[in-house]
């Protein structure tokens, strides 16, 4: 499923910045002010946000799937020893 440009936007936006800075925020001020499940509150916000990157990052993959192109920063992998292509430099 793709999602539409915009919610991409939106929820990436969440995802990366305003899950983040609700959690820090309220387990700082937790802290300060003796608020209750300050540890409980960043954790959800953390685990909120990485559900939403993962889900996400589904739709970019399959975006990049259904036009036929390479992922942005997706790399080749890197030969290792064990890789009878791999030449020592």
């Amino acid at each position: 499923m793709r999602l539409p440009d915009k919610a991409y936007d939106v929820l990436k936006w969440i995802a990366l910045i305003a899950l983040d800075a609700i959690g820090v925020c309220y387990k700082t001020l937790a802290m300060i002010w003796g608020w209750p499940f300050g540890e409980e509150v960043l954790a959800t916000c953390a685990a909120i946000s990485v559900c939403i990157g993962a889900l996400i990052g589904i739709s970019t993959a399959q975006y990049y799937k259904d036009i036929d192109a390479p992922i942005p920063g997706a790399h080749e992998p890197i030969p290792v020893p064990t890789d009878p292509t791999y030449k020592d430099s």
